[in-house]
């Protein structure tokens, strides 16, 4: 007589971390229950700040280097989201990470020095309030499909943030 052996029994465990997940929600800051992109800005201000304290007179070419390696990364891990999780999900937030980092590293750049912490703030709210009111051209990249789509507002977001923050001193 054979014995049938059932080594399957009861829930299989993972103990690998989903890192396509972890990377798609910025370490899980998207899976806040309120405003999940202004807690993935958030994570990305707390990076400049880190730069702006440990990355000395580069820190400007450290910013723009992330955020130009987030794009790649982000569009790949947006197509996979929208496959996990629907159309343009909130919990994907890297492209907030990308969009913000991008315009902290060309208000840096542009003024040859780190910026103080007023201008950190002043640029997350416009950025936030462009990324949510999404003003043309923004609103016409959305519209874009796939990671590109879901990628690129953000990044105009980011641009058109510093520009404005750029030209505030000047116009006023």
């Amino acid at each position: 007589m054979r014995l049938k052996h059932n080594l399957n029994i009861g829930r299989q465990w993972n103990i690998m971390p989903d890192w396509r997940g972890l990377a798609a929600t910025c370490l899980g800051l998207g899976h806040s229950p309120f405003a999940p992109g202004t807690a993935g800005s958030s994570g990305a201000l707390v990076l400049v700040w880190v730069i702006i304290a440990y990355g000395g007179t580069q820190g400007g070419y450290a910013l723009l280097a992330i955020a130009i390696l987030l794009y790649p990364t982000g569009r790949s891990l947006a197509e996979w989201a929208e496959q996990e999780w629907g159309d343009d999900p909130g919990r994907f937030v890297l492209d907030e990470v990308a969009g913000y980092l991008l315009g902290a590293a060309i208000v840096w750049l542009a003024t040859a020095s780190s910026p103080d912490v007023t201008e950190l703030v002043a640029l997350f709210v416009l950025f936030r309030a462009f990324d949510i009111l999404k003003p043309w051209p923004i609103s016409r990249l959305e519209e874009l499909k796939g990671g590109d789509g879901v990628m690129l507002d953000d990044v105009a977001a980011g641009i058109l943030a510093a520009v404005v923050l750029l030209l505030l001193p000047i116009l006023f």
